[in-house]
């Protein structure tokens, strides 16, 4: 709220709020559809907060929060077991960045907010988000399929190439195929990995 008077009294009242962007409703649908519980921390009035949290349908409101307290409202959903992750842009934000499990910072957003953030937004469209979730839980995916083949490449591959084999069969592997197999393992987990741009 904006007050403008002189030493009679208020002359006129002004109620600003930054506008919400057409894509964070998507946003934070897609969230909702992750099974991702959101929570609106914000240093704005209980009005301003309440009039975007029901326009953006977020049931977990907090308002009127200094930093410090953004911070012990992570800490405490910590406390309940929750693994927290903290989207914020300002100078306010920092702390409750520093304090969640995974921290986002808006690409417009201040540097200090940037600094402390594990993840940095290329713009601030809240539509990145949710790709971004997506593209880490696949590229975690990849690097579990390529540690298993990997596994089971080497577990089969190094006894082979040492001999247990030949004394039952007869069968030693020629060095030249134990490089050519070792390089197509390598190849694998590169064309594996390459999906990921898909």
């Amino acid at each position: 709220m904006v007050y403008f008077g002189d030493q009679a009294g208020i002359l006129a009242v002004a109620a600003l709020k930054d506008p919400v962007k057409d894509t964070t409703p998507r946003a934070l649908e897609l969230l909702g559809k992750m099974k991702i519980q959101v929570h609106m921390l914000t240093g704005d009035s209980a009005s301003t907060a309440a009039s975007v949290a029901s326009e953006l349908g977020i049931e977990h409101v907090v308002s009127g929060v200094l930093p410090q307290e953004k911070e012990a409202y992570i800490q405490k959903l910590q406390a309940e077991g929750k693994f927290v992750a903290m989207v914020g842009d300002g100078i306010n934000d920092s702390q409750a960045l520093a304090r969640a499990d995974v921290s986002i910072a808006m690409g417009k957003g201040t540097d200090i907010a940037m600094d402390v953030a594990m993840v940095t937004l290329t713009t601030s469209d809240l539509m990145l988000l949710p790709k971004a979730i997506e593209l880490s839980r696949r590229t975690v995916r990849i690097i579990r399929q390529n540690l298993f083949w990997a596994f089971v490449y080497n577990t089969l591959g190094i006894p082979i190439a040492a001999g247990v084999l030949f004394p039952v069969t007869g069968l030693l592997l020629n060095p030249m195929w134990a490089s050519a197999a070792m390089a197509f393992s390598s190849i694998s987990v590169v064309l594996n990995s390459l999906r990921l741009r898909r």
